[in-house]
């Protein structure tokens, strides 16, 4: 590639994310062909019947009647999936050289499987969840893996632009890329809502859900100066359109639920704040 043209975005000093985990991932494919052999191994029944001797340790029966017997055996059970016929005239005794202790074979193809996981740096709820603070917490690490990569873009937007500046002096162009995600979008617009109490910018919850500046800017002056909709839909009474007068009937953190009775306390944390035994708790309860 040409490099007066070409231009290269790297993460992770361009080493690649999961190359740590091949040679796990080579074991965990062993762990696999060995479970499914054994557990076509369990699915196999063998029928030993063994010919009886007399008191002496002579044969009762001759080698061409257990012969014939072993094939009457055979031919009863004629197509049967997994199931075998041993005929001999000696004790014959099968040891089973596996582990008969509490770990079942899935806890052990389980132990190769966390260890691909662990050697990637990714927790294995991400994928499969079984727990809420463990997803939220890899949710967060691969979002902090990809603001390197975020702010090469930014960079390499602001160079694009620099061309186009003739005033250098008086402006500056600066380009600005909201770490949104499809997790975390809902919750950033909430929080660039607040901000906008305190003066802070309007457009960047509407942009943190999707809606490009133009769309916002256009939206707004259609809504407002052709339609007039703030005359029309008037928002209900709230403690942001309230007066301090209008506020003075409520007293302390008492909140109206939705059947009228006032109830105190603080209001409940996000999931991702509450601790591990309140979690269990809510789990329990469910």
């Amino acid at each position: 590639m040409d490099p007066a043209y070409a231009i290269k975005f790297s993460i992770n000093n361009d080493i690649p994310l999961f190359i740590a985990i091949i040679p796990k991932l080579m074991d965990l494919e062993e762990a696999q062909d060995l479970d499914k052999d054994k557990m076509k191994q369990q699915l196999i029944r063998l029928i030993i019947q063994q010919m009886p001797i007399d008191k002496n340790g002579d044969l009762i029966f001759d080698v061409d009647e257990a012969q014939a017997l072993h094939s009457n055996a055979v031919k009863m059970v004629g197509e049967a999936v997994g199931i075998d016929v041993l005929t001999t005239f000696a004790d014959v005794k099968v040891e089973d050289l596996a582990d008969h202790g509490n770990v079942s074979s899935v806890d052990q193809l389980d132990k190769v499987e966390r260890t691909v996981y662990n050697e990637a740096g990714v927790s294995q709820n991400q994928f499969n969840s079984d727990g809420q603070t463990a997803l939220e917490k890899s949710i967060a690490n691969d979002e902090a893996t990809m603001t390197g990569l975020l702010l090469q873009f930014e960079n390499y937007a602001e160079g694009l632009l620099k061309p186009f500046n003739k005033n250098i002096n008086r402006l500056q162009y600066k380009v600005q890329m909201l770490p949104t995600t499809i997790y975390n979008y809902k919750e950033l617009s909430k929080l660039y809502k607040e901000q906008t109490q305190i003066g802070f910018s309007k457009l960047l919850p509407q942009v943190a859900l999707g809606q490009s500046q133009s769309i916002v800017m256009a939206t707004a002056i259609f809504e407002n100066d052709m339609l007039h909709l703030e005359e029309i839909m008037i928002p209900p009474m709230s403690s942001n359109t309230m007066s301090g007068n209008d506020n003075q009937s409520k007293s302390g953190n008492n909140k109206t639920s939705e059947d009228g009775r006032e109830s105190g306390g603080r209001p409940e944390l996000p999931d991702d704040e509450k601790s591990e035994k309140t979690i269990r708790n809510r789990e329990s309860m469910n």
